[in-house]
């Protein structure tokens, strides 16, 4: 498999309400000469986590260890920018496996569907909900569920239902990418070629 077979996750969040955050702020051009996936996480909002010293800064929520959880809250427009990617690599490498916000860039999105990363668009009321807990209780916890395509704030039972692309759940439940769904289909390949001859 590609990555984790992802059904229903409940998770703590990390609340970053900032909006039109792109890819560039994801993780920096300098940081895009790696081909492989791993180790962009270090990297992940760089800029906006380290000083010039590369000590934390100690505003940034990543380095505010009252937030953790693999769910990542973005506001609107998140992913924006270049179609690097390394941005949905970062994001995975680090440790999140899901992303919330109320509209994402389609690149970006697409990008992490590949990889694992669910990306879950919320409405706006929805996602103020979301910032409004959090920020009341660090410890609210989060349910995604992947099945019903529902996304639902543990503590005060509100819940919301989100859109995917049918393929993409499918291969997000198995943990495929599309090297994988195609091999799994490896016998039905063969018999349609063989019907088919040159």
């Amino acid at each position: 498999m590609a990555y984790d077979k992802f059904e229903i996750l409940t998770s703590t969040a990390v609340p970053l309400p900032i909006e039109n955050v792109d890819t560039d702020q994801i993780i920096p051009a300098r940081f895009l000469k790696a081909t492989e996936r791993k180790g962009f996480g270090d990297n992940l909002f760089r800029d906006w986590r380290y000083n010039n010293d590369d000590t934390p800064k100690e505003d940034f929520v990543l380095n505010d260890t009252t937030y953790k959880g693999k769910i990542l809250v973005g506001g609107k427009n998140f992913g924006s920018g270049s179609s690097r990617e390394h941005a949905a690599w970062a994001v995975y490498d680090y440790g999140f496996r899901c992303v919330v916000s109320s509209f994402f860039a389609d690149i970006f999105r697409g990008n992490c569907l590949n990889i694992g990363v669910l990306p879950v668009q919320v409405s706006p009321e929805f996602l103020e909900k979301i910032f409004k807990a959090v920020a009341t209780n660090p410890d609210t916890e989060i349910e995604i569920n992947l099945p019903e395509q529902t996304i639902t704030i543990k503590a005060s039972g509100a819940s919301e239902s989100f859109d995917i692309n049918t393929y993409k759940k499918e291969n997000m439940l198995n943990g495929y990418d599309d090297i994988d769904y195609l091999t799994k289909m490896t016998s039905e390949i063969q018999e349609f070629a063989a019907e088919r001859p040159f």
